[in-house]
Parts: C-alpha cells; structure tokens; sequence
C-alpha cells in the first residue's frame, strides 16, 4: 500500500541578509512537523529556501559593489548553512534563481496575460521598498507601510496589474466552505475583514524601475513582481509545468498539506497566492498557518535596536537541540513569543538539565550501582507502576491530538509531562531505600525497568523536537527508536539488555551571570565590529590644501622608519608636549610629539609608529627633538599616530 503524502513548505526566506533566530524559527517549525508526520508513517516531501530578486536586492549589491547574483549567492548559502546547523531535514532547497524556477513563472505570465487576467497600466502609489509592495493612501499607518512600519515613497510607472476582483467572490466563498483552511482563526478574520470583504484592487505584477527581477519574456523592460515569483516556488518546485507537462511528483503532491508562514505574510498567501492558483485552474493548499513572531525582550528584533538574535550565537552557547527546544516550546499558538538569553539559560536548567538530564542520568546510574548496568524485567509490579504506564502510553494520542491542531508547544509540554512522571515515580519508589533490603531486589530492578521503559517511549516522542538528543539518550540506554505503533505498547525494552556503564551528561547546567557576561562581551565585539564596517562603507573624507609639489628627489631624501616606543613623559614646561624615548633598530631617539590632548604617556609605551628620522634635531620647550612621529588629523583636530597594521620590527624602512 502507498504511503499517505503530506507536503509541507516554509515561507522562502528573503536574501537581503542573515536570517535572525525569529526568521530561523520557522524553519525549525516546520522541520518538526515533517518529522512528525514521517514518524507516523506518511510519505512527506518538506520544501523550504530562498527568495532572491527584488529591488532591496539591487540596492544591497550595489552597496556590496557586487553583482546581485553573488550578493544572492553567498546569503542563500549562508541561509542553508543555518537550516542545515538547525538540523532541518528539508528534501528540497530551492531558489528563485534557480534556471527551471524563472522559466515557468516566465510560462505562467504570459499564460495568465494571454488568458486576460493581466493588463498594462500605469501605477502610482506609495511604495516600500524593503517590503516590495505598493499602498494607497488609505492603507498607510501614521503615513508609513502597514507591514513594517517603514517609510514609504510615492511611485509612478508603467506596469502590469492582475484582475484580483473578478476572482475576489470566489475566493470569499472558499474560506467560508473552509474554516481549517487560514489557521488560526484570527488571522482568517483579518483577511475577510480587512481586505476581502472591503473589496480588492487590481495587483501590480511587474515593475520598471529597477532590472533585478525575471523579465517579462514579451516585454522585457518589465521584471515580473516579487510576490507572482517568489509565491509560485510551492508548485515550481515540485515540477509544476504550465505547458501541461507537469512532473509525476507535482501530481502527486499537489495540492500542500501546509503553507507555514509568518503572520505578516499571511495577506499573500491567503488572498494573493489562492486567486493565482484559481486563474491557473490549481487546487487550493488545504492549510495555511500564520504563525506568530519570536520576539527580542524589548520587541521586534532589528539591527537599529541592536537586539538581533542569530541561531549559531545562540548554538554556541547551548548547543542545537536545546535551541530548537526553546524556540518550539516558548512560541504560543497565536500571540507572539519572547526570547531573551536570561529565559534560555533558566529553561535549559529547569526543562532540560533538571527535569530530562538529571532523569536519565540518575537511572542509568542507579541500573549501573545496583545491578552493574543490567535492566531485567521481574514482574513484581505495585499499584504505582499501573499509574506510571497510564501516563507513558497514554501521552502519543496527547502528542497526536496537539499536533493535529499545530499546537507544538504543547505538544512538547506532553512529553516532559511523561519525564515528570518518571521523576515523580522515582521519588514514590525510592530505589536507594529498595536496595537496602536484600528481599526486595526484585522490586527494585522492576522499577529501574519501568524507568527506562518509559525513558524509551518518551525520548522517541522527542524525536521530532530534538532528534540529536533523542539519539544520545537511546544511545545511552542501548536501545532503538520505537516505531509510533510501539510507542502505545509497555515492555518492549528487551530484558536483561545492559545500559551504558558511563553515562553522559546530556544538558549542563549555567551560570547566568557568565552567560551574560560573555554575550555581553559578545556584543561589544559586534558593536565594534560593525562601527569599522559603518566607518568603511561611510567614513567621511577631509579635502586639505594642497602643497607646493615635490620632486621624487626631494622626497627620497626624507627617511621613514618604524619606531618602537620604550618610555614617554610629560614634558614639564608644556601643556601639549610629550617626549617619547623611541627605539629605531639598534638606536634609540628621542622625540617631542604635541599630541598630549590625544595621548596619556603610559599610552604610548609599546606602541608601533611611524617616524621620519632625519629630521634636523630642534629645541621644543627646551627639549631636544631627534625626529618626527608622524599623526593623521582628523576634521574635528583629534590626532592618531600613523601604525603598522601588520607586526614588523623596530627599525624597518617605510618605502
């Protein structure tokens, strides 16, 4: 028999940067999901990647000064890199400058404008850039774009426009016929209330203004709209074909069981991407789920508010499965989720450390001191035992039921509800009491069975969630995953099977104090690292006038050496002075500097300079100078001395 299918995509991430922990999440999202629906048996193709034209593309190339397809090149792979690091098992990454990708939305172009549902006209609005969208007036908030706030720019060209409104009653009519088909609710009502139902203009599909975008094949100044590309990759992917000459694969997955995406792309995916399908004559997706955001402590992440969360800082610190713990665990249903490094170290304690590693640990260790490692099955059962296995088998169906609705958080919530109980069982049972009486060995090995039983069917619940943690666990106790069928049978862990003799520590605990001083160090070195960034691409320039000009002659005269600076003082009788004892190969000079308003003395010991050495010596403030240190002024008078940026010695020739 066939497996069922089950097809499922991720939004394609934008590559107009690095994707921040909020963007990542959703990609781990899905990916639990997919492995959720494998593990019960169905055959799932899992889509996700990048979404790669548009013009905030153009605008960060040429910033770059690259082309855009490098620009999208190395932020695709980056991309990957972190869905990879996340451990996401996607079966495919596409791009939408993938060759086969632009040819059919080149296809399905001229196949809707031919068909009459695109036409020329001129459009003029106010656009945002960074969200590649137009709006009326009406539509603005506090004048700036409704999705992201920005400010919004007015707009006027040539384009072509989409009949929306002539598949608008159709479209109205479906949802009503389909309640599970915006999820959660919340957000169908937006979309009825606020676009819908007040009655939709005519799409713009193409713009002129800019050239990175795939070309209207019979009008090539045109390059087809950002949202008609990029949306199509759900069946493009699949080998989705307009000529008719669709893929066996399109076939079968067509239509997706589930569009995941985040709540502020919900109006494309609901209103924009169903009316495409509709004048393609495509079934509808059966689902789309707008999930919420994940948000910084102090709100939305940006780089302006300098509270961005990357995923590798992040697995850094904890490592991956502890971040995809946090990340599905802390996400409600449908309000925004929070997240900040405090609440990860204290959840990696409690949840992870105390409730799941100390549970493992302890019972390997207990099978190991009691029984040297051997887990047998006697039969000498007591009533607590029967309540122990009720919560263990009952938790799939819980597991199944939660993930049927999406609820993933509380899906998670079920299964350490199970190590709960285990923990609980541990405290009502008192295996170190039971080892003490030589009658009730049995007993106690019956209870260390039950422990790791119960571990078993858990950890492989856990899969889906935290799969390498899974592996480590299962490892540990020398067992296999559980088929989801055996996941609601108690006892198949085989009896008289030996656990590991050294057990490992699955999750440490943290210090939260060092954690935050290390992020915070952290972002010190970020903040650094990009102030000299911002200082290359924008750093100011000083016209000085200009000097007589010198002969090449003249200037192979002067002598230019590095200087290592060995002591400096005050000099007494000045207020700008410093007089530096400075070793130049094997002599040391001694040179009067008027930078005491920039430099402190014990500043310049050891310090690297430049230094023209056959200065004509001269008294300054009755101190001899042998030499010259040079500086570089900058506009507002402040001096910083000229340095090597690589280690050379004392005395080389500056040529």
């Amino acid at each position: 028999m066939d497996k069922k299918k089950y097809y499922i995509t991720t939004a394609i991430a934008y590559t107009s940067g690095k994707p921040h922990i909020g963007n990542t999440y959703e990609a781990v999202l899905a990916d639990s999901i997919a492995r959720f629906k494998r593990q019960q048996g169905y055959e799932v193709f899992f889509q996700t990647g990048t979404d790669e034209h548009g013009q905030k593309i153009e605008l960060k190339a040429g910033e770059k000064g690259v082309t855009c397809k490098e620009f999208v090149d190395e932020v695709a792979g980056e991309i990957k890199n972190i869905w990879d690091m996340m451990n996401t098992s996607y079966d495919k990454f596409i791009r939408t400058t993938d060759e086969d990708h632009e040819k059919q939305v080149q296809k399905i172009f001229r196949k809707l404008y031919e068909k009459g549902d695109i036409y020329k006209g001129y459009y003029e609005g106010m656009y945002c850039t960074p969200c590649e969208s137009f709006f009326t007036e009406s539509q603005l908030v506090d004048g700036k774009c409704p999705d992201c706030g920005r400010p919004v720019t007015p707009a006027k060209e040539e384009a072509y426009f989409f009949k929306m409104s002539k598949y608008a009653p159709r479209l109205i009519e479906y949802i009503n016929e389909h309640p599970e088909f915006i999820q959660p609710v919340s957000r169908k009502n937006e979309m009825m209330n606020n676009f819908l139902l007040p009655g939709l203009q005519d799409l713009c599909v193409s713009r002129t203004s800019f050239k990175w975008g795939i070309p209207v094949d019979f009008d090539p100044k045109h390059v087809i709209y950002v949202w008609l590309d990029a949306l199509t990759n759900y069946i493009t992917g699949i080998g989705y074909d307009c000529d008719g000459d669709s893929s066996a694969q399109f076939e079968k997955l067509w239509p997706a069981d589930l569009h995941l995406i985040g709540k502020d792309i919900i109006r494309f995916h609901t209103i924009y991407w169903p009316i495409f399908l509709m004048a393609l004559d495509l079934p509808l997706p059966k689902q789309v789920f707008g999930h919420p955001w994940l948000l910084q402590g102090d709100g939305k992440m940006s780089k302006s508010k300098g509270n961005v969360i990357y995923a590798d800082q992040l697995v850094d610190f904890f490592g991956v499965d502890a971040v995809r713990y946090f990340v599905l665990h802390e996400m409600p249903f449908e309000n925004d989720g929070v997240i900040t490094w405090e609440l990860m170290v204290e959840r990696l304690n409690s949840e992870l450390a105390n409730t799941l590693g100390n549970l493992v640990n302890r019972t390997i260790s207990m099978s190991n001191k009691y029984f040297g490692g051997e887990v047998k099955s006697t039969g000498v059962c007591e009533p607590v035992d029967e309540d122990l296995k009720a919560v263990v088998l009952g938790t799939r169906k819980k597991v199944e039921d939660k993930m049927e609705e999406l609820r993933v958080a509380d899906a998670i919530t079920e299964i350490f509800t199970l190590f709960k109980r285990c923990n609980k069982y541990i405290d009502e049972t008192m295996p170190w009491a039971l080892a003490k009486e030589e009658d009730k060995k049995d007993r106690l090995a019956e209870v260390l069975y039950n422990l790791v039983e119960g571990i078993c069917i858990g950890a492989s619940l856990l899969e889906s969630f935290m799969p390498e943690t899974t592996e480590r666990i299962l490892a540990q106790l020398n067992a296999g995953r559980r088929s989801y069928e055996e996941l609601e049978t108690f006892g198949l862990y085989p009896s008289g099977n030996h656990v590991t003799d050294k057990p490992e520590i699955l999750f440490a605990r943290l210090d939260v104090k060092e954690i935050m001083e290390k992020v915070e160090a952290m972002r010190e070195a970020e903040a650094e690292d990009n102030a000299q960034e911002e200082t290359k691409e924008d750093a100011p320039v000083i016209d000085i006038e200009a000097k007589p000009e010198v002969t090449f002659d003249d200037f192979m005269k002067m002598q230019f050496q590095v200087g290592e600076i060995i002591a400096c003082e005050e000099v007494k009788k000045s207020k700008k002075l410093l007089c530096s004892q400075v070793k130049i190969g094997s002599q040391v000079k001694q040179i009067v500097s008027g930078i005491k308003s920039n430099y402190k003395p014990e500043d310049m010991v050891g310090k690297k300079v430049m230094v023209l050495v056959n200065l004509k010596p001269a008294k300054l403030a009755g101190v001899v100078s042998e030499g010259m240190i040079l500086c570089a002024e900058g506009e507002d008078g402040k001096l910083a001395l000229m340095t090597p940026d690589k280690e050379v010695p004392a005395g080389a020739e500056i040529c």
